[in-house]
């Protein structure tokens, strides 16, 4: 059999620690839904999510509602569906397959873990603040779920493709400032509890470090396969 090269030799460096990466990010989100869904729903949290609630809401004026109103439905199913399905589409013409793979995947499963997860635990939505309260339970937070699925994998798709340091690190920051704010603006709104958005981070957490997982090890046993190593 043939040694690997140079090229599939670091395409295994790489893909190897990425995967153990993916694996303990995967698992770490888990533990943390699995702790915190124990703790919410035996009321160990409650204080938590009061005062987290009260915190924000001593902040609340006409001009930051606006604002954290525009956030939140940036957020939503409502701007989130047809975004996903005009990238795709993009990607699809510029011929980066995997990509609009990656995106729709990552998406639809988001969809229905946030379905599962609200009709498994049916908590109910605390008073709004302002606006109305949307019709489904609020554990976890779908906008949380939704929004860290979208701008995490978008982001990653997009620094593959990009040169240069500092581009990369502002991508990067865009993508967590736009989910920490969406996952703000729900409880600011008062539409939810701080846990369910948190709930939401660890859902997709999972979700993603599972997909970032199954992948690095899909490319790790073909990578294998196309090039058995031998002793030199």
């Amino acid at each position: 059999m043939l040694a690997m090269d140079a090229g599939q030799r670091q395409l295994i460096t790489r893909a190897t620690p990425l995967l153990a990466a993916s694996l303990a990010a995967s698992l770490v989100g888990l533990l943390l839904f699995s702790w915190l869904a124990e703790e919410v729903f035996t009321g160990e949290m409650q204080s938590f999510d009061l005062a987290v609630r009260l915190a924000l809401h001593q902040h609340a004026s006409p001009g930051l509602t606006r604002i954290m109103s525009l956030v939140s439905w940036l957020g939503s199913a409502a701007v989130l569906t047809p975004a996903v399905l005009a990238l795709a589409a993009l990607f699809l013409w510029l011929r980066w397959r995997r990509a609009a793979a990656w995106l729709l995947i990552s998406m639809l499963g988001a969809v229905t873990l946030e379905v599962t997860l609200k009709s498994a635990f049916h908590r109910t939505r605390p008073s709004a603040f302002f606006g109305t309260l949307p019709p489904s339970f609020s554990f976890p937070s779908g906008h949380a779920l939704s929004s860290f699925c979208f701008y995490s994998v978008l982001a990653g798709l997009l620094s593959r493709r990009i040169r240069g340091r500092g581009k990369h690190v502002a991508l990067w920051a865009v993508a967590a400032i736009m989910v920490t704010l969406t996952g703000i603006s729900r409880i600011y709104l008062g539409v939810h509890w701080p846990t369910d958005v948190i709930a939401g981070y660890c859902a997709a957490a999972v979700w993603v470090s599972g997909l970032l997982a199954g992948d690095r090890w899909r490319l790790h046993r073909k990578t294998r396969k196309l090039a058995p190593e031998v002793p030199p």
